[in-house]
């Protein structure tokens, strides 16, 4: 089978959309399957190029056995409204033109959180006559709504028809959460043609450390310390403003450091709110190349996922929850009640809090702190969870859902 991939995320950014995928298509081209991944230089979530690389109209790289595309696009940091949609629409076009010159594909695939990606998908589709696949990772445009980016208007309504126009033109929609499928079918997809593949883990490179990273634990001064670790984009639905407040309550225990590792549009807030309240018991390290993640990992004691409290985030589930589970560590969940709270419930791997609540998010971080056996418990069940989201079962599940457009079997 012959793959085109539309993705506005691909490594050497390490953001969930360009895991998921390069992980995905090497196993795909191990199977003896040809993938071509249609993307721009890398830059997210700074808006600025990576070293190595130039925002050039088109070149080609081969990675890991896949063929990379990269395109000229606006280039901005993943913050604002305005600018960030000129990015998504600049990918769109150029990412459309770029399809029209590669070999003739058997499917063509693209990938959210926004939907100009998919909409430059669909047109491929519709020129060169080839199924079209719907990767949804997001509920877009519901999700600005949720961060504050934008308030509903007239526009908000029309890209809620285009969204809805694309789920009903694609040939089958790949979604990453069963909320996501439920959305869609009460507000008229067919179920038939929507497939549930979460997100995963790749257990080659995520597995329980024996210990701390000697070299980065010497360097952060973390070797003794209790760590609570959010690793990740630090962005404008992660409401980490609250975590810092948490830090704050428990800056009198001198064993315990919130650990923020990543980039992002909230980064230089978060920098800023820590030097403002002279926290001490907050380590901050800067964005990592993806292959640093699991010593990034092995620092932690803990596994923090935050978002708003905005009921649009129980649909999702945060990626770095199965990289959590590949590594053995306990979750500390804030996340409105659903998808997510309902795996750390089944798995009991962990616990759930409200969102943005700093004192409950404190007191769980003491309990888990003064309670080893607790600790110990919730590592077996993260880590004996950790299978049923292996990178490989998902990447062959979504072969079959390539088969399934191919073989025209939902008109």
């Amino acid at each position: 089978m012959n793959i085109l991939f539309l993705s506005d995320n691909f490594p050497p950014e390490g953001n969930a959309p360009a895991t998921r995928l390069f992980e995905h298509a090497t196993r795909w081209i191990e199977k003896g399957h040809q993938v071509t991944v249609i993307t721009c230089v890398p830059n997210f979530p700074e808006g600025k190029v990576f070293e190595g690389y130039k925002n050039r109209l088109y070149q080609v790289e081969m990675m890991s056995g896949i063929k990379v595309v990269r395109v000229k696009t606006y280039i901005t940091a993943n913050e604002g409204f305005l600018k960030r949609t000129l990015d998504y629409i600049s990918f769109m076009f150029m990412g459309f033109f770029a399809g029209l010159f590669q070999k003739r594909p058997d499917i063509i695939v693209a990938t959210s959180p926004q939907f100009f990606c998919a909409i430059g998908g669909w047109m491929l589709s519709v020129v060169r006559r080839r199924p079209f696949i719907f990767e949804l990772r997001d509920l877009w445009p519901a999700s600005i709504k949720a961060v504050g980016a934008m308030e509903d208007s007239l526009l908000i309504r029309v890209f809620e028809r285009i969204e809805l126009f694309l789920y009903h033109r694609s040939d089958r929609i790949i979604s990453v959460t069963h909320a996501f499928k439920k959305e869609l079918v009460e507000r008229g997809v067919l179920a038939e043609k929507i497939d549930v593949i979460t997100n995963g883990v790749d257990l080659t490179k995520y597995a329980p450390a024996d210990e701390k990273d000697p070299e980065l634990a010497e360097q952060y001064n973390l070797k003794d310390k209790f760590v609570v670790g959010y690793v990740g984009t630090h962005g404008m639905a992660h409401a980490l403003d609250k975590v810092v407040d948490t830090a704050e309550l428990l800056q009198h225990e001198k064993d315990i450091v919130i650990l923020f590792a990543g980039g992002g549009a909230a980064r230089t807030a978060i920098e800023e709110q820590v030097a403002a309240k002279k926290l001490k018991n907050v380590c901050l390290i800067p964005r990592q190349p993806k292959e640093m993640m699991p010593r990034l990992w092995s620092l932690c004691d803990v596994s923090l996922i935050h978002l708003k409290n905005n009921p649009v985030f129980k649909t999702v589930i945060p990626s770095k929850l199965f990289e959590s589970m590949g590594m053995g560590l306990p979750v500390l969940v804030g996340v409105p009640e659903g998808e997510i709270t309902g795996i750390v419930e089944k798995c009991d791997c962990g616990i759930n809090i409200e969102p943005e609540n700093a004192q409950q998010m404190s007191q769980a971080i003491l309990d888990l702190y003064r309670n080893p056996g607790l600790m110990a418990n919730y590592r077996k069940n993260s880590l004996s969870c950790a299978p049923k989201y292996s990178r490989e079962a998902l990447a062959h599940d979504m072969l079959i859902s390539f088969e399934a457009a191919l073989e025209g079997s939902v008109e």
